[in-house]
């Protein structure tokens, strides 16, 4: 019973962590999203972060990163398309690179599909997927950006 506790106090400890020195420093919930998606080695699927790991461990790490990614996912979801837009526009704004090139980018590329959460149900990952995809329309509206399905 002892190591259970003293695991989820690691982990609370490591999540807590990650909010007090990184996360509550990017304003927008879709840049938090994209930063702790970032973490994610795409060929293992495990979470990397060497601060957490070095003070927590990297299972205690790869945990408080796997549930802050779900939690910030859940919470974009939470959101309405206009706090959406609202949102994806502070996003943004933070951004030195042209605007319209990374709505092109996006357009093209689709990354946002690699920010859902490997633990997302089908329901979630369509109503993301939805929900972005109306976005981006907007957005590609509002750059002047052209739809890649029609350009072609």
């Amino acid at each position: 019973m002892k190591s259970l506790r003293s695991r989820a106090g690691l982990e609370r400890g490591a999540a807590s962590d990650l909010w007090r020195n990184t996360l509550s420093q990017i304003p927008a919930v879709f840049g938090r999203l994209v930063y702790l998606a970032s973490l994610r080695d795409p060929n293992t699927g495990r979470f990397e972060h060497a601060g957490l790991a070095l003070v927590f461990g990297e299972a205690e790490a790869d945990r408080a990163l796997r549930s802050s990614h779900a939690q910030t996912f859940s919470e974009w979801l939470c959101f309405n398309l206009e706090q959406q837009k609202a949102d994806l526009d502070l996003y943004l704004s933070a951004l030195l690179d042209n605007k319209r090139m990374i709505i092109e980018t996006w357009s093209r590329l689709t990354p946002y599909r690699n920010l859902i959460p490997s633990s997302a149900t089908k329901a979630e990952v369509d109503l993301y997927l939805a929900d972005f995809e109306a976005l981006l329309a907007l957005l590609r509206n509002e750059y002047g950006v052209a739809d890649p399905d029609q350009a072609a």
